[in-house]
């Protein structure tokens, strides 16, 4: 499977709801609800854990994506990620990037794939 790395750089296809839902399997979204809703403190229900990846526009998303400004920026802009973006780091993909390092690491290397 190739990898899908979403706008602010985590990568989808590492993601317990993408491979649930690529998996159809009801035990890792039981899973994920369960391990989801204690580290979030919020109610998440199995059937919530559905996601096809944050680049794709059709397709279940998980609730977050539905109202994320990293996404709907990188859409509006037509990147592939924010790593392709001539505004890299903004602010807004800088307040992601403070709370999840690794996805910054990602961002980077693509980055420096591209030569930026």
């Amino acid at each position: 499977m190739e990898k899908q790395i979403a706008y602010c750089g985590l990568v989808c296809t590492d993601c317990d709801a993408y491979i649930a839902t690529q998996n159809d399997d009801d035990a890792l979204r039981k899973e994920t609800a369960a391990t989801w809703s204690k580290q979030y403190n919020v109610d998440i229900k199995p059937e919530d854990i559905n996601c096809v990846g944050c680049i794709p526009v059709d397709g279940q998303h998980v609730g977050q994506c539905y109202v994320c400004e990293v996404r709907k920026c990188g859409q509006g802009k037509g990147v592939e990620n924010c790593a392709h973006c001539d505004d890299y780091a903004c602010e807004a993909l800088g307040k992601y990037l403070a709370m999840a390092p690794v996805m910054k690491e990602n961002l980077e290397a693509i980055r420096k794939e591209l030569g930026k």
